[in-house]
């Protein structure tokens, strides 16, 4: 099935939670050349609202997954679902002949995220991943800027995604056995996803990491969302990995959900190179040695006349990512986010949370 450039695209959505609602429906319904025809979730109420107020008047609601792929009008599927089902359901999705945007992170583990990736080189259906934060202004300058040569060989890098107390407590984002993990596979991807981009590198050799769970059950709390439940707080509360690449290049990736830290900063990256070097500390800040003297350059986000891979710098990159998306279906062009690159981020994070279960070095 293929889709022309004046065809309306249709969408399926599997998952109609916060993600959903707060990212991609709204998303989509800005785009002329979109239309839902299609809302499951396990809690029929969540699809019959979605359908209400993002859906075509004659969209289908479903509870059951599967037989929302039955539809063989439907082009595209989104998955925004818990991480645990993310694998199966893009699986079976992929095998239905739709192309699928499955939300962050791939799935649970690397065994899961192979069978997706095995999966869309079998069909030949277009896979990509919800790392909208590649979408934002200062990633993209940032991007241009690596494209450019600007900082020559990247050897260093920080991943940051650290909240004070900020810990998530509607949805199943404390229950390790649905999302596989808390800051880390959470936020923590997103700061990595970034960095790794930057770097265009995805060749780890081996990581160490650490996980706490040294708040999680405090009651005195002074959570953003309200108090959570220690009781169902299963999952960890912060979590560090020191990454080596194969070339030798070094990751410090930093997470947590509650931290006694005044440094807050999420989902960023900090990249040196061997001519420049960048941060978003304070904006995006480039660093280096002009005519032997120290120079700092802050661009204007505010001004115009960036020149964006799509949109303006006015855009939220949760529309540039839903844009350059089904532009990439309808032009048969690669998104953005390839699973290639999304599945050594989930690689990464495994590598992690299993060096701080055994307490020694895991090598890829």
């Amino acid at each position: 099935m293929s889709i022309g450039a004046n065809d309306i695209v249709r969408i399926g959505i599997i998952g109609c939670g916060g993600i959903a609602n707060g990212k991609h429906l709204p998303s989509l319904k800005r785009l002329p050349n979109v239309a839902m025809v299609a809302f499951c979730d396990i809690v029929e109420e969540r699809a019959v609202r979605a359908k209400a107020q993002y859906g075509t008047p004659d969209a289908k609601v479903y509870t059951d997954y599967k037989k929302l792929l039955e539809d063989k009008t439907i082009d595209v599927v989104h998955v925004l679902t818990p991480n645990r089902s993310h694998s199966f359901i893009t699986v079976d999705a992929l095998e239905a002949g739709k192309h699928v945007m499955c939300e962050k992170p791939m799935a649970i583990n690397s065994e899961e995220a192979q069978k997706m990736l095995d999966a869309a080189k079998r069909t030949g259906k277009k896979l990509t991943i919800g790392y909208q934060s590649r979408q934002r202004s200062d990633a993209q300058y940032m991007k241009k800027e690596v494209l450019a040569g600007t900082f020559g060989e990247i050897y260093y890098a920080k991943a940051t995604a650290i909240r004070r107390r900020a810990v998530p407590t509607w949805g199943v984002f404390l229950n390790e056995y649905e999302q596989g993990g808390g800051p880390l596979i959470d936020i923590g991807t997103h700061a990595l996803d970034l960095t790794l981009w930057m770097m265009d590198n995805y060749e780890p050799a081996y990581c160490v990491g650490t996980t706490f769970h040294k708040l999680s059950q405090d009651t005195n709390q002074g959570n953003a969302w309200g108090n959570w439940d220690p009781a169902k707080f299963t999952v960890e509360d912060s979590a560090f990995g020191f990454v080596v690449m194969k070339n030798g290049a070094t990751i410090n990736l930093e997470s947590s959900w509650a931290l006694n830290t005044l440094e807050t900063r999420e989902a960023v990256t900090s990249i040196c190179g061997t001519l420049a070097g960048a941060d978003m500390i304070d904006g995006l800040r480039i660093n280096g040695i002009r005519n032997n003297l120290q120079y700092v350059l802050k661009p204007d986000f505010h001004a115009a006349g960036a020149a964006f891979y799509e949109g303006n710098a006015g855009e939220a990159p949760e529309h540039r990512e839903a844009f350059q998306w089904i532009q990439a279906v309808v032009n048969d062009t690669t998104p953005c986010v390839t699973p290639e690159q999304a599945i050594t981020v989930t690689r990464i994070l495994e590598g992690i949370y299993k060096s701080a279960a055994s307490g020694d070095i895991f090598r890829f």
